[in-house]
């Protein structure tokens, strides 16, 4: 790659660029957490049963399908923003999101029409799952390939800005749904009303996604006629050190991550003994500290570089995590604040300087494919399983702070994969 180019993108241009960006990334992101949020109604509406561990399962079972279809999607829509533009594909995944997220708002039940609901209900998990593989690093790549090179962090920080207020947003709206409304109004209709607001979102992200040029990198790619014809093949045959190398590292962000925002809050309950209210309301003053300090974190990315934010982030994370879990099964509410503050703070560093790694770690001609693949094979493995084997450790061990070394191992791991990694913090991206 050659040093960065002169080339500046208008202030006002990336503004609307960052808003296009991560509006898409926040309807992904809302879906999943509200999907969570609110499984035990989910459960009761598409798998009523006698036992209701059983329906939980099965609606948790759903969730995870998802998960399964996102590499596909990864490799689909990473070859298409190859070849046709990362515009025009982003426009395709939100629409794609955005319209299967409101379907399963306006779902019959199985009180309704039987059997038919619940397989409905994955179908439509699967499609979503599917456009979500090509969200995350193509939003990615259209901002950072429009920043300029000495912000690219600040800049990308904005795309995990817009996943924690994602999980924010779901909290508040599930918390004031069921603060608000009977069980029997809930049970009726008020689960719907989380999905139903993906619509509008859909339509103003694609809108905006729409009004926008291509990123000034792949218009450099496509008038020098260097667009790859087959971006799998070309990224399996050159950049297979450097996908295993930056997975190593997203790993960690993948499971510090879904550590943070959806485990905590049941381990606030089980080991701490919270109430569901309190655990809820702890993991949301959280989720709004990580959105507002991820600023911070992509500023120190561009200050010092790559390299020592990844050093940063994984010795971080293995020198809080201990005390992060014994904190919160304190059954304090003020240190289950503070245990849970410091596992953020390197979840954001993570999730910062992997938003720039996504696009830095490969060229113009392969970026969308190498990188979709790269985040979603990580995040399948190590996020999607976050939950189930902290649950299986704590069970299996007896200890409640098992956890904590699972990380701690992830992140020796992630340290060795990430200083793998050639320095790119002042690289261009606008190369052929």
């Amino acid at each position: 790659m050659t040093r960065a180019s002169t080339e500046q993108v208008p202030p006002q241009t990336l503004r609307k660029v960052i808003v296009a960006a991560g509006i898409g990334n926040f309807v992904e992101w809302f879906d999943f957490a509200v999907y969570g949020f609110l499984a035990t109604t989910i459960a009761q509406q598409f798998f009523p049963s006698g036992d209701a561990s059983a329906a939980l399962l099965k609606t948790f079972a759903v969730f995870a399908v998802a998960f399964a279809f996102r590499p596909l999607g990864g490799i689909f829509f990473g070859m298409l923003g190859d070849r046709i533009g990362r515009k025009r594909t982003l426009a395709m995944t939100i629409l794609l999101m955005a319209g299967a997220t409101t379907l399963i708002g306006l779902l019959p039940t199985y009180a309704a029409i039987g059997v038919t609901a619940p397989i409905l209900l994955s179908l439509i998990r699967c499609a979503q799952g599917f456009s979500a593989g090509g969200e995350y690093a193509g939003a990615c790549a259209y901002l950072m390939e429009h920043a300029p090179s000495d912000k690219r962090a600040w800049y990308g920080s904005f795309i995990p800005v817009s996943t924690f207020a994602a999980f924010a947003s779901a909290a508040v709206v599930a918390y004031a749904l069921e603060a608000s409304l009977s069980a029997e109004a809930m049970g009726s209709w008020g689960w719907r009303l989380p999905f139903l607001i993906a619509a509008p979102l859909g339509l103003v992200g694609l809108y905006l996604r729409w009004r926008l040029d291509e990123t000034p990198a792949f218009q450099a790619v496509k008038q020098e006629h260097a667009v790859a014809h087959s971006p799998l093949k070309e990224t399996l045959r050159n950049h297979g050190a450097a996908i295993c190398c930056l997975g190593a590292f997203v790993s960690l962000t993948a499971l510090s991550f879904y550590m943070f925002t959806t485990y905590f809050a049941t381990y606030l309950q089980v080991a701490g003994g919270l109430s569901r209210a309190t655990a809820l309301l702890v993991s949301l003053i959280a989720l709004i500290f990580a959105a507002a300090i991820c600023p911070l974190a992509g500023w120190y990315s561009d200050r010092v570089g790559r390299r020592v934010t990844v050093m940063t982030a994984c010795g971080l994370l293995m020198g809080v995590v201990y005390p992060s879990f014994l904190m919160a099964s304190s059954g304090s509410f003020a240190a289950s604040i503070i245990g849970v503050m410091l596992l953020a703070v390197g979840a954001v560093l993570c999730g910062v300087v992997t938003a720039a790694l996504l696009s830095e770690t490969f060229p113009t001609r392969t970026r969308y494919t190498a990188s979709a693949i790269t985040y979603n094979m990580a995040y399948t493995i190590f996020g999607g399983t976050a939950p189930l084997v902290a649950t299986w450790l704590i069970s299996t061990t007896g200890s409640n702070l098992s956890p904590a070394f699972y990380l701690i191992a992830v992140a020796l791991l992630a340290l060795a994969g990430g200083l793998a990694l050639p320095e790119t913090s002042r690289i261009s991206l606008h190369d052929a």
